[in-house]
């Protein structure tokens, strides 16, 4: 959520000079009212919009881009983007790692795949998203070269490279700058108001157990956007606010899946827990050894440097998170494991740590009820499922 904000006040900024404070307040009023009377389905239905508002900025970015803008020759060489650099390497690595255990942390992402009506219909979709954003991330990664080409970029006075394409976009006409400024608008909103439905059902559902009355965690969400606006308006970059809360996930995403597998039903949550901090903790050992002192080493968990560091800092950072999470994953599973053996064989009962949990049935589904039209009700139907769900594991 810092991040969208951060980014639209940037571009509004970059794009007409203004600040973007008016438009952060009015997203964010715009967003939790709607989202707030109506939940997660509307934002389903304001996403298909805004998403084809999105597929209309990259058509009409690469019509007006290619009929508008001048690549200056001397630039291209000049610049060293097209040569091999030690950082491009760095990111093969770096990126995937990044991005695929971010997104387990998306609440929006597993709201969609639980909504999906059938597996076939999840796979299409995810298909079609899967075809459409690499298309999208190929034209603007591209529009990154051309704004460093022509000149626009770094621009006068130099901005970060995050706003490079739409400080190529500014060199359009004043009508193609208006259009962009809309479409941009709508797909942050896009967004901001997935996360704010992610937020309420996250915390409705796993925090309160659904005890809680939904306006109040609304409630809750409204005001947790106050702050949210106020480090948005103040984060300088918005490329470190991701690489902090991706050297989180590389952590604990790791030693978190090795848990979702049916074969691993010994892992508990005592060895994510212990294996995401110590995945941390190994960054920051890391980063004291390699600058030689620890107030560095306590600057790299917040990347600091960002990725621009011709160094290998950053790309050791993200070896040493996973990698040291596993590691500490699996000798809190050694002590947890001894820990156990020994009371078993102090107290005399049996040990049972390696004990598959029994499976369950879950209740019957239920349908029909208050689903047809009055006075055509039908009766109760009672299915009994096929599938069985474990029961749910201790975590220790």
């Amino acid at each position: 959520m810092v991040a969208e904000l951060s980014a639209l006040q940037q571009i509004i900024n970059a794009l007409t000079g203004l600040n973007g404070l008016s438009a952060v307040v009015v997203e964010c009023a715009v967003t939790t009212t709607y989202t707030s009377l109506g939940g997660f389905r509307i934002s389903f239905v304001t996403d298909n919009i805004q998403g084809a508002m999105v597929v209309g900025l990259v058509i009409l970015a690469v019509i007006t881009v290619g009929a508008e803008t001048h690549i200056d020759k001397s630039l291209v060489e000049s610049s060293g983007l097209l040569k091999s650099s030690l950082l491009g390497w760095q990111l093969i690595y770096i990126l995937p790692v990044a991005v695929l255990t971010n997104d387990f942390f998306i609440s929006g992402f597993w709201m969609r795949t639980f909504a999906s009506k059938t597996d076939k219909d999840l796979v299409i979709g995810t298909s079609i998203a899967t075809v459409a954003v690499t298309f999208i991330l190929g034209l603007v990664g591209a529009a990154g070269l051309l704004a460093a080409w022509t000149g626009a970029w770094p621009g006068n006075p130099p901005q970060d490279g995050d706003v490079a394409f739409f400080l190529l976009l500014e060199q359009l006409p004043s009508w193609a700058v208006g259009i962009v400024l809309v479409m941009v608008v709508s797909l942050s909103t896009a967004a901001f108001d997935s996360f704010q439905s992610a937020m309420v059902s996250t915390g409705s559902n796993d925090l309160f157990r659904n005890k809680l009355n939904l306006w109040w965690i609304r409630l809750a969400v409204i005001l947790i956007i106050f702050p949210v606006v106020v480090v948005a308006l103040k984060s300088p970059d918005i490329l470190q606010v991701y690489l902090i809360s991706d050297l989180v996930s590389a952590s604990s995403i790791p030693v978190l899946v090795i848990g979702l597998s049916d074969a691993c039903y010994w892992w508990r949550g005592f060895e994510v827990v212990v294996g995401g901090l110590g995945g941390l903790l190994t960054v920051f050992i890391f980063g004291t050894i390699y600058f030689g002192n620890v107030h560095e080493g306590a600057y790299l968990l917040l990347l600091e440097n960002g990725l621009y560091a011709d160094d290998w800092s950053a790309f050791g950072a993200f070896v040493a998170a996973p990698v040291g999470g596993l590691l500490w994953g699996g000798g809190a599973f050694a002590i947890r494991v001894t820990f156990q053996w020994i009371q078993a064989k102090r107290k005399g009962h049996r040990f049972d740590a390696f004990d598959r949990p029994p499976p369950t049935q879950p209740p019957p589904y239920t349908r029909g009820a208050g689903s047809v039209d009055e006075g055509h009700e039908e009766p109760e139907e009672r299915v009994t499922p096929i599938s069985i769900s474990p029961k749910k594991r201790k975590f220790f």
